[in-house]
């Protein structure tokens, strides 16, 4: 969870400073991939009773909602 969790801020920070449209598109991509495996996590977590009900709530609605931010910029980006 950490891994995947922190690596999305590290792969926006990179698309902010990427080389071509293509690049950030890209890296967005791959920060995309993280953000759902955090959420994959998160439910693992749920589920072996790791996080309470409202923990998981919380969390899993946070990274939901980035998930979203990060699938819009792409296809902004892709039609732009």
């Amino acid at each position: 969870m950490l891994r995947s969790g922190t690596s999305v801020g590290a792969l926006v920070r990179e698309a902010k400073n990427a080389e071509s449209k293509a690049d950030f598109i890209h890296k967005l991509g791959i920060a995309q991939k993280e953000c759902d495996e955090s959420i994959y996590w998160l439910e693992l977590l749920f589920e072996t009773a790791f996080l309470n009900k409202e923990e998981f709530t919380n969390m899993a609605t946070d990274a939901k909602s980035l998930l979203k931010i990060i699938r819009s910029a792409i296809i902004t980006t892709k039609t732009t």
